[in-house]
């Protein structure tokens, strides 16, 4: 198989993946497909994003008990940073169930075998950096409103963010700076990760496509980071639970919507090495009870 620099295109790449035209007839069609991908794997996809209300839970107890009280709500927000890339798993069970392939939740994991995981892994670690430079932003943008002591208690805290001006600056001034970060993740790896879990390209070519996407489509991908955000807030209220549905849907969703974006066929497809068919993962068993009939 042939090799590829995880950071650089190099002169076996084809030129960068030609980008469609979106409308937001795409939008509607890529959030069913992904709801129904989600209905058709229901187990897999709730098995993958339990993570998600536990690691909210444990970011929220974690900002109260530490009294860092002014970071919970760009922690949460940041979280939604790295989106992309924690829906790895997803856009790969999409994949297969795409080709016709077998689609159990282990094959989540299936990434861990791509000839491209070096290249996502340094993706990943981009997007880890992006996350904690927007965290410190956000303290030094509390710190210069509000100084260095922290909030002497929630209440305090709530009354001072929504009741003085320097309260208002934090809102007005965090929310902005928050926009430019999410805009940059989401223009960076909204179909650079996709594109790396389906073709065999070089990390910078797979930025590169996604920035064209959003570039050629700006004012599409915006809605789409609006349903997305929008998304993430309605499954976040009720402690964080809701994101057990909608993280899923719209993981299926980005990968749908990465296919009608770009035409990737100008370059090769993965080959992934297929486990021998009666090789069994002991953790399948809760979810082999519940396999449904192909369509």
């Amino acid at each position: 198989m042939t090799h590829h620099d995880v950071a650089h295109a190099d002169a076996t790449d084809p030129p960068l993946a030609g980008v469609r035209t979106l409308s937001t007839e795409d939008l509607k069609a890529a959030l069913s497909k992904g709801l129904d991908d989600f209905w058709a794997m229901p187990t897999h996809a709730i098995f993958l994003c339990l993570i998600y209300p536990i690691v909210g839970l444990f970011i929220a107890r974690f900002t109260f008990g530490y009294e860092v009280l002014p970071l919970l709500f760009p922690l949460a927000g940041g979280f939604a940073l790295l989106g992309p890339f924690a829906a790895i798993g997803l856009y790969e069970l999409s994949r297969r169930r795409e080709h016709g392939l077998d689609t159990t939740w282990s094959h989540a994991f299936d990434v861990l075998r791509s000839p491209n995981l070096g290249a996502i892994v340094m993706l990943g670690f981009l997007m880890v950096a992006v996350f904690l430079i927007w965290i410190a932003v956000a303290q030094a943008i509390y710190i210069s409103q509000f100084g260095y002591g922290p909030p002497a208690s929630a209440r305090s805290f709530i009354d001072r963010v929504f009741t003085t001006p320097e309260g208002w600056r934090l809102i007005l001034i965090g929310n902005g700076v928050g926009l430019l970060f999410a805009v940059t993740a989401m223009t960076l790896t909204v179909m650079s990760v996709p594109m790396l879990i389906d073709r065999q390209v070089s990390a910078a070519t797979a930025i590169a496509t996604s920035i064209r996407v959003v570039v050629a489509n700006p004012v599409v991908m915006a809605m789409w980071g609006l349903i997305v955000a929008a998304g993430l807030v309605v499954g976040s209220i009720p402690l964080f639970f809701g994101l057990a549905v909608v993280m899923p849907v719209l993981g299926h969703a980005t990968w749908h919507l990465y296919r009608r974006a770009v035409n990737a066929d100008m370059f090769a497809p993965h080959e992934y090495r297929e486990p021998s068919a009666t090789h069994r993962v002991a953790a399948d068993f809760p979810v082999s009870l519940f396999k449904r009939e192909r369509d």
